[in-house]
């Protein structure tokens, strides 16, 4: 009887140091890994949402660009931080491929998924000096052009842009590998690369593209969502053009597994009360971004949706694995 006394007693002591952390939790500043460089559109949402995470932690929020390997390398270090909740991530689509392309027996199992933060529509961006006025005047000419002639870029071999020209040129009846990819580190780099006339397209988003745009040095021809993005109002979907292919891509919050569970819930609702702010959705839309806020369950079935729809063109590019 005595000892069935104590088992509440100790109990309780030992879940003390758990919620003590859950309760002081954040006690110094949070640090955001993206797996892509600066000036991309997974930099791009994760400085605006850190903006509304400083206001809701009162706390600083330093954001940590880690690239190289495909996105391997940043993932990995989400992945690898210590599970205390000051070490979080912002995940990409390219972490649900890493398997399906043998690039690491990294996957979706390695991360705490936490929520979609938001989706990104691809485009059709070429520079303001090429020959093409619209998206048909592009498909067209693509469609004479030999194999690997066009060459596109934006995010390595089999991520989520060259999926996006893949299923352009699957639309076209053309062979998923009709534009050569060429490997990129993010979109900024790209689309330096398609100003110097290093490439023919930019598959990424229009937002990445927005300053040069406005600089006149590129020229977005269509774009892959469902409706026009308000950001470029006058440029078509694919669809209007006739050519049935959308699609956008993701980024999400991620963090390594293990946190405890109290500052697991804090960390939860903060990064959700933070998105949620009206300042950082006005960010997020003016930019073309569009937010998501899906939470745990919904990201994890989503997540794997997407890795089956994700593996068919993989295949068809000769990148899937089995």
């Amino acid at each position: 009887m005595l000892r069935r006394r104590r088992l509440p007693a100790l109990a309780a002591l030992l879940a003390a140091p758990a919620l003590a952390r859950a309760e002081t939790w954040p006690a110094r500043p949070v640090t955001v890994i993206v797996p892509w460089a600066a000036g991309g559109g997974a930099d791009t949402v994760t400085r605006i949402l850190a903006q509304g995470l400083e206001q809701e932690l009162k706390q600083p929020v330093n954001i940590v660009n880690r690239t190289g390997g495909n996105g391997i390398t940043g993932h990995a270090a989400i992945a690898n931080a210590a599970p205390d909740g000051y070490t979080i991530g912002t995940g990409t689509s390219e972490f649900v491929n890493f398997r399906a392309l043998g690039l690491s027996e990294f996957g979706p199992a390695n991360l705490d998924l936490l929520s979609r933060v938001a989706t990104l529509p691809a485009g059709v961006t070429v520079q303001a000096g090429a020959p093409w006025r619209d998206v048909g005047a592009f498909a067209a000419a693509l469609r004479e052009a030999k194999r690997g002639q066009f060459t596109g870029s934006g995010v390595g071999a089999g991520g989520s842009w060259h999926l996006a020209a893949a299923g352009l040129c699957r639309a076209l009846g053309l062979p998923a590998d009709q534009i050569r990819w060429i490997p990129s580190v993010g979109g900024a780099p790209a689309l330096q690369d398609l100003v110097a006339g290093g490439i023919t397209v930019f598959t990424g988003s229009p937002v990445e593209a927005q300053s040069l745009v406005a600089a006149g040095r590129v020229r977005v021809l269509g774009v892959m969502a469902e409706s026009r993005m308000s950001i470029l109002p006058e440029v078509p979907t694919l669809r209007e053009a006739g050519l049935p292919w959308t699609y956008a891509n993701w980024f999400s919050l991620v963090a390594p597994r293990g946190i405890p569970a109290g500052v697991r819930t804090r960390l939860l609702d903060v990064c959700a009360r933070a998105h949620a702010r009206a300042d950082v959705q006005e960010m997020l839309r003016g930019r073309g971004i569009v937010p998501v806020w899906d939470g745990p369950e919904a990201f994890a079935a989503f997540v794997g949706e997407f890795g089956q729809t994700s593996a068919v063109l993989l295949k068809e590019l000769g990148l899937g694995r089995g």
